[in-house]
């Protein structure tokens, strides 16, 4: 069968965009699956660069980011910018000066590393790339999904926590945060390679948090896609909408890491889970 799909105007909102992209995602070659994930992962990058430069960052030909568009339904990479450029300057006016004041700040790049042997110029650029991901956070967050998200945990028996690799130091703040605010909580962390015992302690009344962000561990997708299988409730914090567990969660919230190098910001993902367990622990506590 014809993928109709292709047949549709392209988007011209990025909402309808990025609705389109996750259901076509599958379809489209291994290359342009990894220039999705990048568009996806940095939409401020992809409305002030350049084909060439956004190609340099994503590992790819500029090529690649035609075909891309081209796939999407656009005549060429400016109709798709457009897209990224809309998004950007729509409501969110301040978001010129804050992508220039980003983009002026030392950053690492595959031709020019940061140096680790200037301490204060890492400090400085890990802390720009903080403040730009929390601005983005608190505009672009879901409520509704945040309150999904801690009404379902608080009407959960226990919360088992999944996070492994980058996301294992959010995962084990979880773990300790939701027991001091009266959580039962446990995390799954795969000691002695009990991950299927530590799973078949899911029961179901509990729920199980998932964290994970590009690149993904796969021990962590095959936990979650196992414990959706099983008809567990799962809780979803990642990077996008493409992100493989994305459609597994009752609620799912996206935060979107700054990268630096080989290096990601959890501050964002960090003060995400920190607000949802402060506000869990109200609940418990007016119960």
């Amino acid at each position: 069968m014809a993928d109709q799909t292709k047949d549709r105007p392209p988007a011209i909102e990025f909402a309808t965009f990025m609705a389109e992209l996750t259901e076509r995602e599958s379809k489209l070659s291994r290359r342009l699956q990894q220039v999705a994930r990048f568009f996806v992962n940095n939409p401020e990058d992809v409305a002030i660069h350049t084909i060439v430069e956004l190609a340099r960052q994503a590992g790819v030909q500029p090529s690649a980011i035609t075909r891309f568009a081209k796939e999407m339904g656009f005549a060429g990479f400016n109709g798709l910018q457009s897209v990224f450029r809309q998004r950007l300057l729509g409501p969110r006016m301040t978001y010129d000066e804050r992508m220039k004041s980003f983009a002026d700040a030392p950053r690492p790049t595959k031709s020019k590393v940061l140096h680790l042997d200037e301490p204060s110029l890492v400090f400085d650029t890990f802390v720009q790339a903080a403040m730009d991901t929390l601005i983005r956070l608190r505009e672009d967050v879901d409520r509704l999904e945040l309150q999904g998200f801690v009404d379902v945990l608080a009407k959960s028996g226990a919360v088992h926590i999944l996070g492994a690799r980058g996301a294992y130091g959010v995962a084990t703040y979880c773990y300790y945060s939701l027991s001091r605010v009266g959580k039962r909580a446990h995390l799954i962390d795969n000691v002695g390679s009990m991950r299927e015992q530590q799973l078949a302690a899911v029961d179901a009344n509990d729920v199980l948090l998932v964290l994970t962000f590009d690149d993904y561990t796969p021990e962590t997708i095959d936990i979650a896609q196992a414990a959706h299988q099983k008809g567990r409730t799962l809780l979803v914090i990642t990077d996008n909408e493409l992100s493989p567990v994305a459609k597994l969660g009752a609620h799912t919230l996206f935060v979107k890491e700054a990268r630096l190098g080989h290096f990601r910001s959890q501050v964002p993902a960090m003060v995400l889970c920190q607000s949802i367990i402060i506000s869990l622990g109200k609940l418990i506590e007016r119960a």
